[in-house]
């Protein structure tokens, strides 16, 4: 393969990123192309190269950068089978992502910049993925960190936007630095910032402190990959445009963290401690995010928390030693999770709210889109993960490597000696695992029914709440409302439609390609993804529980949603409609199940404000000490000092009067003076 190949992989998005900046206030009639064609072309180009790269090859190529004095930078490739897999999707999904920008915000006046910062988005993207040095990923990831910041914030004239951006920034960037440190004592003890070396001094037993090291790069990777407890920034980015959503969360930054982990796996089996403090942050992310799900009322904050938890599975199969499993959910997550954003995207564009119990009261929505329609659902049951889409079998993959490492059999493929994984961390997965697919399925049933309802459903959310507007967000609630929508009633734009077809393909049929070794795992550590006989009964079962106990929930709420009584002073069979309760959303089930747990959930369990009090007062109050030092303490000596010169020169000043009368008086003064002292002192 000619290396010059996949080195134009992310050359081209980064070309096309500077070609919109310079060209696009001038010329922005050619933003469009430049947004779609170099993005689609190393799409294509990546492709290609998995396709010359074939099975059980590797590529690697290397050139010195620069000289450190200690392990040197270089300028490296490494192909294989995983970022083969990795940069196909990232080329798709940001395909379809410009494509459809270019309909969703197609009146923004600032669509150039947006569309140039998505390019280059991409293009770190590629470069993390293609990457053979630590030094170099690291410029790629943190080029992802600033241009989520700036896409983030698109939209700037609203406080959701600033606040959102400034916070993902923040909290990524106080992951960031540990990270930073964990490269570098990695890079001490391996003696080189190439991936392949660092891999060959853990086969050889060269590192010295493992467990300090992957819980250093643990902490990067919960900021970037929104793992509690640093996860919090990503329902808050939902403030951006719907696209930019569909990108972060499908195929770029959160996926990053889980591909670093899974490159540098066996350096993280040399840490059993490390490996049960990943299982426990798996544990908490999935269930804490599916609980919250549960009680949004903004779409794209419900799918926020699933990318949550989603990417808790993730790291739950890194920590039961199988990368296989992890890899092969994070593709089949980002082809249904960028679905179902653009898909919401399109609700959006219809509805002209992000909220799903003012959707549920519109008329005819369910009519007037009927593309985004079927492949929410389509997007919806991967999500669930029901049988035969992909979610089920990358889902059960994960859950089948829990298992075994649970009952001392990790999967890890030859990567690692399968006694690294600790009992404890296959346990804490497998259970956490499990009681995720009930809630995920749940609230994927939820955001379907308060979407689509049926009609006599939606009759009677209408009536329940006559003097509502009917794009009221639910009082209270998280919402942060777009503004690129547009006028209710406008049909979705081909650029909007023909993109969820194209991702609704892999969400149906690319699960099946793990079923046989020599399809997807001899691609990858030729293990096998197969679900176990016992989780894919579990697994499923519980996913079905989940959706009907959403639906029967649903029902039962709806139909106590409003009651008849007589009217007043009118026929004695007369009957009117009255609320029975003053909930926005009076045929939510989520309300119910959760009970007590829904306003806590609604607010993400208000970790925000537990931050608050513990991080951000005291460092504010710090900062006011340091002022009120600074201000009073130091610069008050600094003025004092000042102030006594400036009193000595004035003196000095009014002694110099220029008359020769004063000076012979002074002198004749002094001359007294002195004699006088002699005398005295005689």
């Amino acid at each position: 393969m000619n290396i010059a190949l996949p080195a134009l992989v992310p050359a081209l998005p980064a070309l096309g990123a500077a070609a919109t900046f310079a060209t696009g206030r001038k010329a922005p009639g050619y933003s469009r192309p430049l947004a779609i064609l170099p993005v689609a072309a190393a799409a294509v180009l990546a492709l290609v190269a998995a396709v010359q790269l074939g099975t059980g090859h590797t590529l690697d190529a290397a050139t010195r950068l620069t000289p450190t004095g200690g392990p040197d930078i270089s300028l490296a490739i490494h192909l294989d089978g995983y970022t083969s897999l990795i940069s196909v999707l990232v080329g798709l999904v940001a395909t379809c992502v410009q494509v459809y920008s270019t309909a969703y915000l197609r009146t923004d006046p600032r669509y150039p910049s947006y569309a140039a910062l998505v390019s280059l988005f991409t293009a770190a993207m590629f470069l993390v993925v293609y990457s053979g040095d630590l030094m170099v990923l690291l410029v790629g990831w943190e080029i992802m960190g600033i241009c989520s910041y700036f896409l983030i914030g698109h939209h700037w004239e609203t406080a959701d936007a600033r606040g959102a951006s400034l916070k993902a920034f923040l909290v990524t960037k106080l992951g960031d630095v540990p990270f930073l440190f964990g490269i570098f004592a990695l890079a001490a003890d391996a003696h080189t910032f190439r991936i392949s070396g660092v891999l060959q001094a853990a086969a050889h037993g060269q590192l010295h402190h493992p467990t300090l090291i992957a819980l250093l790069l643990l902490a990067g990777v919960a900021g970037k990959s929104a793992q509690f407890p640093l996860h919090t920034w990503l329902p808050d980015a939902m403030a951006g445009p719907t696209p930019v959503s569909a990108l972060i969360h499908a195929a770029t930054m959160v996926a990053a963290g889980i591909y670093l982990v899974a490159r540098l796996l066996p350096v993280f089996l040399l840490s059993g401690a490390a490996l049960v403090v990943l299982a426990v942050l798996a544990a908490v992310t999935m269930v804490g995010s599916a609980l919250c799900a549960l009680a949004q009322d903004d779409i794209k904050r419900v799918l926020a928390y699933s990318t949550v938890g989603q990417l808790g599975y993730m790291a739950g199969a890194l920590a039961s030693g199988d990368r296989e499993a992890a890899v092969f959910h994070l593709v089949g997550h980002g082809a249904f999770k960028a679905l179902l954003f653009l898909s919401a995207g399109v609700l959006i564009h219809a509805a002209h709210t992000n909220s799903l119990s003012a959707m549920s009261r519109l008329p005819g929505l369910r009519d007037r889109v009927p593309d985004a329609r079927w492949t929410l659902g389509i997007g919806l049951v991967a999500l669930a993960g029901l049988p035969p889409f992909t979610g089920f079998f990358s889902k059960e993959a994960v859950l089948t490597a829990a298992e075994h490492a649970a009952t001392g059999e990790a999967l890890t493929n030859g990567v690692g000696p399968a006694g690294a994984v600790p009992h404890a961390a296959g346990w804490i997965v497998l259970v956490a695992g499990m009681l995720t697919a009930l809630l995920t399925a749940a609230y994927a049933t939820r955001l379907w029914l308060l979407a689509f309802p049926s009609l006599p459903a939606q009759a009677k959310a209408r009536a329940a709440a006559p003097a509502a507007s009917a794009t009221a967000a639910e009082p209270g609630a998280p919402y942060s409302p777009e503004a690129d929508e547009v006028a209710p009633g406008q049909a979705e734009p081909a650029a909007m439609r023909w993109p969820l077809w194209v991702l609704a393909l892999p969400t149906m049929a690319f699960g099946v390609a793990g079923l046989r070794t020599d399809w997807l795992p001899e691609l990858l550590d030729g293990g096998s993804l197969r679900p176990s006989l016992v989780t894919g009964v579990l697994g499923t079962g519980l996913a079905v529980a989940g959706v009907l106990i959403s639906y029967a929930t649903w029902r039962v709420v709806s139909a106590r949603s409003t009651e008849r009584v007589p009217e007043q002073g009118g026929a004695p069979d007369a009957e009117r409609l009255i609320p029975a309760a003053p909930a926005p959303a009076p045929a939510d089930p989520g309300r119910v199940l959760l009970g007590p747990l829904y306003g806590p959930a609604q607010h993400g369990f208000r970790l925000d404000r537990l931050y608050s009090l513990l991080f951000v007062r005291p460092t504010v109050a710090a900062a006011e000490l340091v002022k009120f030092l600074d201000r009073e303490v130091v610069e008050g000596y600094v003025q004092a000092s000042g102030g006594t010169a400036k009193l000595l020169g004035w003196v000095v000043r009014r002694s110099q009067t220029g008359n020769a009368q004063t000076y012979l008086s002074a002198l004749l003064a002094g001359v007294v003076l002195i004699a006088v002292f002699v005398a005295v002192g005689t």
